[in-house]
């Protein structure tokens, strides 16, 4: 898989899939790949584009049959941290998702993350307030990744918590 995208994005969509395809079956059948290993033209983070020139998708209301919420498949997951343990998600500048983020990007991080770890919220005082419920943290590292300021930055947590892998 590690090359379908490199593969997608230098080729075009139907010559860099078949491509991709290739590499797979060579690194299945072969255990090696034509392609050694593709690097992207630029970080993830440097892929997202500011809030005016994109669409906001709107999902449906999940049916709780064959699509969840965010919530319930943290729950799923056995997701688990001490109460007492620091943060684990640490920002280098705490003002950034309110001050340039939100304008900018919509404040992504509220989007990307697939626990729902990043809120804005108003504060008591009518303000917006940008929340990290480190709790339910999946430790998929999105957030390292995509944050367009490489803002945040993700540390393993104290005590080995985190989901449950071997239940899922």
């Amino acid at each position: 898989m590690r090359n379908v995208k490199p593969l997608w994005s230098r080729y075009g969509l139907p010559a860099g899939v078949a491509l991709g395809a290739l590499d797979m079956w060579c690194q299945t059948l072969f255990r090696k790949t034509p392609f050694g290993t593709l690097s992207h033209d630029k970080p993830d983070w440097a892929s997202l584009k500011p809030l005016e020139e994109v669409m906001p998708i709107t999902y449906p209301t999940p049916d709780h049959v064959l699509t969840f919420d965010r919530l319930s498949s943290v729950f799923l997951s056995g997701t688990t941290h001490a109460e007492n343990q620091p943060c684990h998600l640490k920002l280098a500048d705490p003002t950034v998702p309110l001050r340039r983020n939100l304008p900018l990007y919509g404040e992504p991080a509220r989007l990307y993350c697939p626990a729902g770890v990043y809120e804005i919220t108003k504060s008591p005082d009518g303000s917006d307030s940008f929340t990290i419920n480190s709790q339910n943290c999946v430790h998929c590292k999105t957030c390292d990744i995509k944050d367009p300021e490489q803002n945040i930055t993700w540390t393993p947590p104290e005590g080995g918590g985190g989901p449950i892998y071997a239940g899922m």
